[in-house]
Formats: C-alpha cells, sequence, structure tokens
C-alpha cells in the first residue's frame, strides 16, 4: 500500500495542497477546526511526513545521527537508549551508525547522514580515527556536532565523557592497597582521548602511592580477538613478572582473562584483574570481575540534550564550548579481592 501523500489529504476533504501542509505545520494562519479535519484525515489515510523532503524545503528534519565504533558493544548500547530515550522525548528520530572501528568507515556514515539532512550530529570516534577533517569541515558548513566517550580537542565541539582519570586512578590504587606492586596495564591506540586519560590516571596513581611508572608493563593494542593473548605472554615473561592486571577496555577485559585462564594463572591468587568496562555479565565471570563502571546511559542522554539544545539554538547566541564530565564507579568483585593488604 503506497503512502498517502498532502495531494490526497487535499482531494479528500476537497481544500487545496498549501492549506493541508501549513494546518499540519500548526501554522497560525490556519484556524482550529481546519487544522483538526487535517490532522484526523491524515492519520485515517496513514499519512507520514517525508522528513527529506521537508529539510529540502529548509524545515527541521526532526531526525539526529548518531555514529559509534559499535552498535553489540554493551557500553555503546546503552549510550544509545539514553540518546533515543531524550531525543524521543523532545520530538526527534535518531539514525545510527556504526564505523566497526575503521576510519574509512566513520567518514562514510558522515556522509550518509549529511545526506539525508539530519538537524545534527553525535559521535564517538573510531579507534582508527586521528584525522579530524571530515568533522571540521561539517562543523565550518554549519552542522551541530557534538563527540562523546571517544572525543578529540581538534574539533572545537561540546564534549561528554567519563571520568577516565578519575576511574582509572581509583582502580589502579585499588589494587595497590590490596597488596599489588606489578601492574600492567592493557590499553587501545595511544592517539585516543580515552586511552591518554585512562593511562594519566594508572600513571599518577602509582607515583602518589611510592611505584616507578614502568613503560614495559603497558602494551597498547587494537581489538582484534586474537591480540591480547599473545601482549598477555609478553607481559608474564617479563622479571618479576605482573601480579595485577588493569584493561582499559570491554574485549581487553575479556581477552585478558580467557588468556590467563587458558594459561593456568589463577586469579586472585596469582595475578589480580580489574576492567573499565560496562560489561553486564562481570559478575557471571569465573572469577566475577572487578570493574570500573562508566554511566554509559547518562551519558547518552546528556550528549543528546546538548546536541539537541545546540540544534534549537542556530538563531540565538551560542552555546559555550565546554566539557561534561560523568563520574565513573567502582564494582569490586572476586578478580582483586585476595590479595593481603600490605
Amino acid at each position: 500500500m503506497e503512502a498517502a501523500t498532502l495531494k490526497d489529504i487535499a482531494r479528500e476533504l476537497n481544500i487545496s495542497v498549501s492549506t493541508v501542509s501549513r494546518a499540519l505545520r500548526d501554522s497560525y494562519e490556519i484556524n482550529a477546526e481546519t487544522k483538526r479535519i487535517v490532522m484526523e484525515c491524515a492519520a485515517r489515510l496513514h499519512y507520514r511526513p517525508n522528513p527529506i523532503a521537508l529539510s529540502l524545503k529548509g524545515s527541521s528534519s526532526k531526525a539526529i545521527a548518531v555514529i559509534v565504533p559499535q552498535i553489540a558493544n554493551y557500553y555503546f548500547s546503552q549510550a544509545i537508549n539514553g540518546i533515543e530515550e531524550v531525543a524521543n522525548r523532545r520530538g526527534y528520530d535518531v539514525l545510527i551508525f556504526q564505523t566497526h572501528e575503521t576510519y574509512d568507515r566513520e567518514i562514510a556514515n558522515l556522509r550518509q547522514a549529511l545526506a539525508r539532512r539530519v538537524d545534527g550530529v553525535l559521535i564517538s570516534l573510531s579507534s582508527e580515527t586521528s584525522d579530524l577533517a571530515h568533522l571540521q569541515e561539517s562543523q565550518q558548513q554549519g552542522t551541530p556536532i557534538v563527540q562523546f566517550d571517544r572525543v578529540s580537542a581538534d574539533v572545537n565541539t561540546p564534549r561528554v565523557v567519563a571520568d577516565n582519570f578519575g576511574g582509572a586512578f581509583a582502580a589502579t590504587e585499588h589494587l595497590i592497597k590490596t597488596g599489588r606492586r606489578r601492574i600492567a596495564h592493557l590499553t587501545i591506540q595511544p592517539w585516543l582521548s580515552i586511552t591518554q586519560e585512562r593511562l594519566a590516571g594508572y600513571r599518577a596513581a602509582l607515583e602518589q602511592n611510592g611505584l616507578p611508572y614502568d613503560e614495559s608493563l603497558v602494551r597498547f593494542g587494537t581489538f582484534g580477538p586474537d591480540e591480547v593473548g599473545p601482549l598477555v605472554d609478553e607481559l608474564l615473561a617479563l622479571q618479576p613478572r605482573p601480579d595485577a592486571f588493569f584493561t582499559a577496555s570491554d574485549r581487553l577485559a575479556l581477552g585478558c582473562l580467557a588468556a590467563l585462564r587458558q594459561r593456568r594463572i589463577h586469579i586472585p591468587d596469582e595475578v589480580s584483574l580489574i576492567g573499565f568496562t560496562n560489561l553486564n555479565v562481570a559478575d557471571l565471570l569465573s572469577p566475577s570481575m572487578s570493574t570500573v563502571v562508566q554511566p554509559a546511559k547518562e551519558i547518552g542522554q546528556t550528549a543528546a540534550e546538548r546536541l539537541l539544545d545546540l540544534i534549537e539554538r542556530k538563531q540565538r547566541p551560542a552555546l559555550p564550548i565546554t566539557t561534561t564530565t560523568i563520574p565513573t564507579t567502582m564494582q569490586l568483585r572476586e578478580s582483586t579481592q585476595l590479595a593481603v593488604v600490605a
């Protein structure tokens, strides 16, 4: 069944197409009774406005784009839930794109979103993204953009992030207070904001507790499923070897747990393990995993509010460009609980 058009409604009511259009837009030029009749007819005919056609006429599309590295990641799925909650409440649709952690796909996603005439873009950068020219160009052309989670200062947009430094500091200090002294850190690409902030928190906790920062205990990787095992082997070959692992992402945490178990390293008897993750099954793992929990849904909600405020203030003074930092929490479980306090 073909979708009803403005012409169909006009023909049904024997009025002009322009009157139908103005009534559906709630124009002051149309009286309340005509608006009521038009709305009832539109509902009866199952009329749905074409957002692209509306945007081409200069109206808002009432849609925003969300570009994330991976939808299957529990953190991003929760962030999207928060974004949709806010957007739908304020009358916007949400178009979701995923980059699969690639720079080229991120550029293609952005182009596709803009081709659909979205009113603004929320983006969390892919792990390959270090050149921000595509975002800078879009912003210069007037597209409202808000970055969240993985962000870059090279694009002057509002940013909404977790307290990566504070969370990493708390995780590392917890390991120290449970007696650990050789704490390895598995993290991702060094140019990402979350990598730099979590590494800084890890390093600060060591130094403030009188432990040296040892570069040999830090490993940078990607999200490859087979990459964590070799990194763990490298670290376990050190003398003295690590007595704890702090990982900076969901996948690294799971990969590290699996690698240690495969190598018959007992957790937490021989080594402790804590992740920076939103895993919803952390308490079901064996052993249950201690984690720094990011408030993913709140980050998504806050980022959506910031973007919609930008969109709706286009004709008013600009909002200040700020970074909003949302506190993390630490959930302690079996994987860090056995060591004797020093």
